[in-house]
């Protein structure tokens, strides 16, 4: 009996294991940036060991994991690329590529052409939405191609835009993905996630880099994203504008995932500061009314944290510094001393808080509201590093310049 027992004791921890290492989207599991308990190493090393890397070629798009595998969209020339590969060993388990050719806006010539929009995984699919809006299904086990949308004409970078960066959202039986641009309007799609078929559409403005996000306010579930110059609130389920309040950036640059904090949504640009809005029902109406504002919070590309009523994230101010703000208030708790760089990804792991900057540097501090302090610092890659990190329960992958690495904590 001792034999059938280590079987089923072994199915167990196995089974335990795969869950807590699936990320399989954007800021993970809930979208908001906060790690599960057992996704991350329990205590920080002095230093991680390599375990492997592969080249995966260009993009700002993060790797997601699911069932043993990590999935990573990038771009090689003028294709855009997804790659299969094993979690454990680094193998490639399936590529795919197809025709993808992108020409960046003039505004930005020293950036990449995407992919800028992160995977999705559900029920054996991944989903992946290029900058030019070719969004495609693939089986995740063999990579067979199942669909694919293609919203390429609707995208243009004449004007402001740069390219399709919302990461697509699957939720309740529907994908969501934002495509379009400045000079043409915006869209936000609801797809069958089997055939790629439209549900329900809501047409606006262009589009921000942001992704949308879901919240739930007084036991009603709202689909939240940013425009070109304004955030909305959408009916999840038919597409029906709930409200939408302005938020203008003379760039069009509406990058950061909004925040949710369970009284205000959270927002936040490079030149209009950091705002809070409260999300309130009136009758049969929906409002978003200005809470608070703080114009020396300025965050970019770095979509922040909450943990305990304390916004914790990455502003441009002072040549990049990190910032924790009183959700409630907007007050500055504390901030950095500045020169972090102009990029940082933030994650809330347990008790940790995780700041990956773009030169590499990873920094474990405590979410404390009382004071910035840093208990290890690693540098974790050879080149830039403009994605957010995956986190695992013994080590993490990080995404750098061109490749993919597996850091792990070293066995004793």
């Amino acid at each position: 009996m001792a034999f059938p027992l280590l079987i089923a004791v072994a199915l167990v921890v196995t089974g335990h294991l795969v869950r807590a290492q699936e990320w399989p989207g954007w800021r993970g599991p809930q979208r908001d940036g906060t790690v599960p308990a057992a996704q991350a190493p329990a205590n920080w090393p002095e230093s991680f060991t390599p375990s492997w890397r592969v080249e995966v070629g260009e993009g700002y798009s993060s790797p997601v994991v699911s069932g043993g595998r990590v999935f990573v969209h990038a771009r090689r020339g003028d294709l855009e690329v997804v790659t299969a590969f094993d979690l454990a060993s680094g193998a490639r388990l399936w590529r795919h590529d197809y025709p993808a050719r992108f020409v960046q806006n003039t505004i930005v010539p020293t950036a990449l052409p995407g992919p800028f929009a992160t995977p999705a995984v559900d029920a054996g699919r991944v989903f992946t939405l290029g900058a030019g809006g070719v969004l495609s299904s693939w089986e995740a086990a063999s990579g067979d191609l199942l669909w694919r949308n293609d919203y390429s004409a609707s995208v243009q970078v004449t004007g402001l835009f740069c390219g399709t960066a919302a990461s697509p959202l699957v939720d309740a039986g529907r994908l969501i993905v934002q495509v379009g641009s400045d000079p043409g309007g915006g869209r936000v799609l609801a797809l069958d996630p089997a055939t790629g078929a439209e549900i329900w559409a809501w047409r606006g403005v262009g589009p921000g880099y942001a992704s949308p996000t879901l919240i739930e306010v007084a036991g009603h579930r709202q689909l939240v994203t940013l425009t070109e110059s304004s955030v909305v609130g959408l009916d999840p389920a038919h597409g029906t504008l709930l409200w939408s309040a302005p938020f203008t950036d003379e760039w069009n640059e509406n990058i950061m995932t909004p925040v949710w904090t369970g009284v205000h949504l959270v927002v936040s640009g490079p030149r209009q500061g950091t705002h809070a809005f409260t999300i309130r029902r009136h009758g049969d109406a929906w409002q978003a009314a200005a809470a608070w504002s703080n114009p020396g919070v300025t965050m970019y590309m770095t979509s922040p944290v909450l943990a305990d009523g304390i916004v914790y994230g990455h502003s441009t101010a002072r040549a990049g510094q990190f910032v924790a703000l009183d959700a409630a208030t907007g007050t500055v708790e504390w901030s950095s001393e500045g020169r972090e760089g102009e990029y940082a990804a933030a994650l809330l792991a347990g008790d940790d808080l995780l700041l990956l900057t773009g030169d590499a540097d990873l920094l474990v501090a405590a979410p404390s509201p009382a004071a910035f302090t840093v208990s290890h610092h690693y540098d974790v890659a050879d080149g830039v590093t403009w994605t957010v990190p995956v986190p695992l329960p013994d080590g993490l992958l990080v995404r750098d310049a061109t490749g993919l690495s597996r850091l792990v904590v070293p066995v004793d």
